[in-house]
């Protein structure tokens, strides 16, 4: 009875009912994005409102009592403890009904609480990046989702509807300004809390205020130069501010020479709490001070002396924060509450200090709540027990994707072309990547959220003969766009990219969906772009692309699951560049679709033959060059054209309108309509909800069509 009464709850289209106990009734927030993001503003119950969701889970007397951070102060460092254990158990509750891992937002559990009890939110400013995606043993970074800021989530009024986190018209999976007030930045790609917080906190100083600035990074963060750069600006302005480094000890290759990883003992914990310690810094500043009155050489000895003593008694790479500017403290224990707490009371109740880091190490979790192995490297022993059932489960249980064909041909290729070498950059990397890792791994090089290098390094591959597949996510290349232009394609370099996750991603949201590639890639005067209609096409422009070396080449192709044309195909055969094809013929309206899409664009016209309309359905496959000679035969033959691409304003369709219009093909019978991205960000919610909400199903393809017919009748009908 209670597990049917569980699946009978409503997921996307449920609303929430957000109690407000000084006018002792409830506010219904429906889907309407503006009333959703007010109800947040008011202070939410601590208890959740649909019905009996949480009927299973393990009883939370603390955490029902907690209503906002403010609740925190009063508790004991016991209360405190228990609290950590109760919202760990909160957060594995939520995403075991998702079918979700959840190990890096339970690791960050006490640090969350020790923040929150410290500082002030929302008159501190806490900010939490983005760099860390998961950590699973030899399963890293496979389900890419931020889960730091799940327990921040949770003590900040956001507990009652946390189950609905990346569903439509539910909480964001990352943070957001417009979700909360104790959500001062929105984090999505990572590497931008620091920048972020460092302008905050010079803000705060001309506008006389004296609230404290507390960034969140991790040890992927710091794979990132913006980081450093942002480091390297902190220390110059010498502003206040806290930036907490949650190293999980994770990185993207095993340590060469074996050293074991980083660990928290007595003495490391002691000493970082004199580092911390008002007595300890005044001392310091004293002795700067009493150097300076000797001269200048006696000051420089001085600072010297310091470097190495704080060298010698700190972790290997310490001295690299000091000489950006940050005062480094630590490591500490990220699971003792105790020792968190003393450290940052001591770093918040100090005044002119200017920028410290605090290194807290953090253990990775597994999903039964254990701690695992994140040091493997490939010829050492699998994950446990616990972790390889996890992974044998995502490799068997998941559909057969875009990227597993993609991998398989690369691979194929590279047998026969030993000059075959790849690059990836972008936060997560596909589990399918593994194969061709495995295959030639002195081929193989995985930059994490490095874009930027990733780009240039290719074309340094590529400039000394090798042929380099540049393979990143559509939204982390955005962030290389400057090297794209200036490295690659104003040199003419032939480096190949391989865009994944291209289009709307569902629950990841408008941060990580890959909506602009189309448009910033196809502005290029040297770049070839073309996109797949099915994974047969894929298999075909990898072909294509390891043929071309003049010049500098992508594709895209989308997250989700293959159409299924063959799926046998290994070697592909090259295309003729900038050529499409008809698929299907009819009379009066065409389609001309770009990528995946096409197969929506056929499905569409299945749906207008039962309204007696025969439509022709074109392949595009390139968006540059443009086939023109297909784009005229469409136009003479047909009273109208419609674009279908899954990208924004200024892309395929453009690049069509341009030619038809200073060709004078729409000086005569033919009228063309665009259908692309609506010109808004597309919320998280499923694949299929986004699509309907951006226009995008095959039935609104098809009632586009019947509009232009002038059957707004049948189009209506259609929709319905």
């Amino acid at each position: 009875m209670q597990s049917e009464r569980l699946k009978s709850l409503p997921n996307t289209s449920v609303c929430f009912a957000i109690k407000e106990p000084d006018e002792g009734h409830s506010k219904y927030l429906g889907s309407d994005r503006e009333t959703f993001v007010q109800g947040f503003t008011q202070r939410a119950a601590a208890l959740p409102d649909v019905d009996d969701f949480f009927w299973e889970k393990e009883p939370t007397p603390i955490l029902d009592t907690i209503d906002a951070p403010i609740h925190l102060k009063n508790l004991s460092s016991k209360e405190l403890k228990q609290l950590a254990d109760e919202v760990r158990s909160e957060i594995s509750f939520v995403m075991s009904r998702k079918c979700q891992p959840c190990g890096p937002g339970r690791s960050v559990v006490e640090l969350t609480i020790a923040i929150h009890y410290v500082f002030n939110a929302p008159m501190d400013k806490i900010l939490w990046d983005a760099g860390q995606h998961g950590s699973l043993g030899a399963v890293v970074k496979l389900l890419p989702c931020d889960q730091k800021a799940y327990a921040h989530k949770i003590l900040t009024g956001r507990r009652s509807p946390f189950h609905t986190i990346r569903q439509k018209s539910g909480l964001s999976g990352f943070t957001s300004r417009f979700e909360s007030e104790y959500d001062p930045f929105g984090a999505g790609h990572g590497c931008n809390s620091l920048s972020a917080g460092l302008g905050m906190a010079v803000a705060r100083d001309i506008n006389g205020r004296k609230n404290r600035v507390v960034t969140v990074i991790s040890n992927w963060t710091t794979m990132a130069g913006q980081v450093y750069e942002a480091m390297g600006h902190a220390g110059f302005l010498d502003s206040n501010m806290v930036v907490i480094l949650n190293d999980s000890c994770d990185t993207l290759l095993a340590k060469a020479d074996g050293r074991p990883k980083m660990s928290v003992n007595a003495l490391s914990s002691a000493l970082s709490k004199i580092q911390s310690s008002k007595g300890f810094r005044r001392f310091r500043e004293a002795a700067k001070g009493f150097a300076k009155w000797f001269g200048k050489g006696m000051h420089e000895f001085a600072a010297k002396v310091d470097e190495y003593a704080r060298g010698m008694i700190g972790p290997h790479g310490a001295t690299l924060f000091e000489e950006l500017g940050l005062y480094y403290i630590g490591p500490i224990d990220g699971h003792n509450i105790d020792d968190l707490i003393c450290v940052l009371k001591e770093v918040a109740t100090l005044d002119s200090t200017g920028p410290v880091l605090i290194h807290v190490i953090t253990r990775s979790e597994d999903d039964t709540g254990g701690n695992i192995r994140s040091d493997l490297n490939p010829n050492e022993e699998g994950p446990s027990n616990s972790s390889r059932d996890l992974l044998n489960f995502l490799e068997t249980g998941l559909s057969r994707t875009y990227n597993d064909c993609f991998v398989e041909a690369l691979t194929a290729e590279a047998e026969n072309d030993k000059r075959i070498v790849v690059v990836h950059g972008g936060m997560g990397m596909d589990r399918s990547l593994r194969l061709f890792q495995s295959r030639f791994p002195d081929r193989f090089f995985d930059l994490g959220i490095a874009e930027q290098h990733a780009v240039t390094f290719s074309a340094g591959l590529a400039c000394g003969g090798l042929k380099p597949f540049c393979i990143i996510p559509s939204t982390f290349l955005q962030r290389a766009y400057d090297q794209i232009v200036e490295d690659v394609d104003m040199q003419k370099i032939p480096v190949r990219f391989a865009i994944t996750n291209a289009g709307l991603v569902g629950s990841e949201g408008p941060t990580n969906s890959g909506t602009f590639d189309i448009t910033f890639m196809s502005c290029l005067p040297n770049m070839i772009v073309m996109s797949p209609s099915n994974e047969d096409e894929l298999i075909d422009m990898v072909a294509t692309a390891a043929l071309v070396e003049d010049k500098p080449i992508c594709f895209r192709y989308p997250k989700g699951a293959i159409v299924g044309t063959s799926g046998t195909l290994t070697y592909g055969n090259p295309l003729e560049i900038g050529k499409g094809e008809i698929l299907v013929e009819g009379k009066e309206i065409a389609f001309l679709g770009y990528g995946e899409v096409v197969q929506r664009c056929l499905t569409a016209r299945s749906l207008l033959s039962n309204f007696g309309i025969q439509a022709t359905v074109a392949n595009a496959r390139f968006c540059k060059p443009l086939d023109i000679d297909l784009i005229r035969t469409l136009c003479q033959q047909h009273s109208f054209l419609i674009t279908v691409e899954e990208g924004t304003v200024g892309g395929f369709g453009s690049h069509v309108s341009q030619f038809i219009s200073l060709d004078g093909l729409l000086d005569s019978r033919i009228k063309w309509r665009p259908i692309v991205l609506p010109d808004r960000y597309i919320e998280h919610a499923s694949l299929a909800e986004q699509l309907d909400l951006a226009g995008l199903t095959a039935h609104h393809i098809a009632a586009t069509a019947l509009t232009l017919l002038g059957r707004h009748r049948d189009a209506l009908l259609l929709m319905k």
